[in-house]
């Protein structure tokens, strides 16, 4: 129970911890807070909607809205997706002290929308992995991540450092070739240096000193900018087998018939 004096200097604070390893703090009082050692910037704008809690087995969740007014969160990072799967912990505290009166719920940001006056995150609680499928479907690819747990494949001399010479639209020039034909088909591409640092896309192709990606980097990519790029897989076994010799681990079911047998014969 707190009491009626204690309630005068309650604050809102919010931790944000991003995927990318950045973590701020921010506060709705009008002063910043200090907790734990982290400086929780005074962000007023900052509203969180009702918590909703419960027992049972349903998501908790809750809506945080706010002014996109402080430089740590700025509109073009959200709309590049920086914030997408963030962690959050809010919590209410003695600003007087910085002491954590209250442990109000914590979760990650889901869907982002952005307002005229600021934007507004969903932020789902840990009970909302329950909504997840149990059981996995069927496929006749392989459903583990190239390098994963499940995967089992060693990353080591599969990702290289190496440094963009040239963008246009989707297609980057980079200073170093590919493997072998088509080797960051399927990958990944890291962003290190530029307005891009700390995103990721997908490569869907690539040939010689050239990756073609799924869709163009959010922000323009200046010559020299460092990138991370990882080897992919096209999910077949036939490529398991041969290129990764990893057929053991394959995810996937290639010999399983489908609704499409039906469909094979004459008359099905």
């Amino acid at each position: 129970m707190i009491a009626g004096d204690e309630v005068r200097t309650i604050a809102l604070c919010w931790r944000v911890e991003r995927r990318d390893g950045v973590t701020i703090g921010l506060t709705a009082h009008d002063a910043d807070v200090t907790i734990d050692g982290l400086i929780h910037r005074a962000a007023p704008g900052m509203t969180p909607s009702a918590v909703e809690r419960s027992d049972g087995l349903e998501a908790d969740t809750m809506d945080v809205g706010g002014a996109l007014t402080s430089a740590a969160i700025a509109e073009e990072d959200l709309i590049a997706g920086r914030w997408d799967g963030a962690r959050i912990v809010l919590s209410a505290v003695d600003w007087t002290t910085g002491v954590i009166v209250a442990a109000l719920g914590e979760g990650r940001i889901g869907a982002v929308e952005l307002r005229d006056d600021g934007f507004t995150a969903e932020l789902a609680g840990a009970s909302a992995v329950l909504q997840r499928p149990v059981v996995e479907e069927t496929s006749a690819g392989c459903r583990a991540e190239l390098g994963d747990a499940r995967c089992r494949v060693t990353m080591l001399g599969r990702r290289r450092f190496a440094r963009v010479v040239a963008c246009e639209d989707r297609v980057l020039t980079l200073d170093r070739v590919e493997p072998y034909a088509n080797g960051y088909a399927g990958g990944v591409v890291r962003w290190f240096g530029g307005r891009n640092g700390g995103l990721s896309s997908a490569a869907s192709a690539s040939a010689g000193a050239m990756v073609t990606l799924r869709s163009a980097p959010v922000f323009a990519v200046e010559p020299g900018t460092l990138i991370d790029v990882r080897e992919g897989c096209d999910k077949r076994l036939a490529t398991c087998a041969t290129r990764f010799g990893n057929a053991v681990n394959f995810r996937g079911e290639p010999f399983l018939p489908g609704i499409d047998l039906l469909t094979r014969y004459p008359g099905g």
